[in-house]
């Protein structure tokens, strides 16, 4: 009932479309955002933002802090994405507690339970790569590497992964980040063991479009440095 309770208040939050506007942007923001900066984004006034940004936050989609800007007088107030996982269903399916509890029966079983992990990374990337192109109805073979790119962005933009990709034809390289996680959840107890994971998620996703590639990870969100997980590059392979 509490789950139900919990939907019916988040699509009504989001049944608005400008607050559903503003919750995407917050969401494709690579820093924090601002009652004023929504203001003249949506060219709204400075306090229906605030309302908007206040519903969104109520059901924890975004969350936000008081931060001095430096300039003196009061602090201000910064709004940026939560770390709550959003699921709207009907009925009620807690796969994401389902697919915990497989995940971490795999890390019990030390080196082959961490080999199946990478299939299932790999075999997921690949399926949701074929799933879309099957769903658009396009030959891979027709397009041009600058078509193959921008797919490849909107299936991880599918997958809320908040992703920046870019190919570079000097190179015949794709510098490829993400500014979020799929596996988030899970990253405090099992960072390692999910972040190969990952990596051959992208890796199944890659491999359709690219055939033979070798995919360098360069940074991750587990680093306090780090803004994304990124695979800046992709090295096309030349065999």
């Amino acid at each position: 009932m509490e789950q139900e309770q919990n939907t019916l208040k988040i699509t009504s939050v989001l049944s608005d479309p400008t607050r559903f506007s503003i919750y995407q942007h917050v969401s494709r923001k690579r820093e924090n955002v601002t009652v004023q900066e929504i203001a003249d984004q949506f060219s709204i006034h400075p306090n229906v933002a605030r309302l908007h940004l206040t519903k969104l936050e109520d059901v924890k989609m975004i969350i936000s802090e008081t931060q001095k800007t430096g300039k003196g007088g009061r602090p201000s107030r910064f709004y940026k994405l939560s770390n709550e996982v959003i699921q709207l269903q009907f009925p009620f399916r807690d796969y994401q507690r389902l697919s915990k509890m497989a995940i971490e029966s795999l890390f019990g079983l030390g080196d082959v339970g961490l080999d199946a992990l990478h299939k299932v990374g790999y075999k997921y990337g690949r399926e949701s790569a074929e799933l879309y192109v099957q769903e658009l109805q396009v030959d891979i073979a027709t397009l041009s590497m600058e078509e193959k790119v921008r797919m490849i962005e909107e299936i991880a933009i599918n997958q809320g992964l908040n992703p920046e990709i870019q190919y570079v034809k000097e190179k015949d390289e794709i510098e490829f980040s993400i500014y979020n996680c799929t596996f988030k959840e899970l990253m405090t107890e099992h960072s390692v063991s999910l972040c190969s994971m990952h990596h051959e998620l992208f890796k199944g996703i890659f491999s359709l479009f690219l055939g033979d590639h070798i995919l360098k990870d360069n940074s991750k969100l587990t680093d306090p440095k780090a803004k994304a997980c990124s695979y800046a590059v992709v090295t096309l392979s030349k065999s």
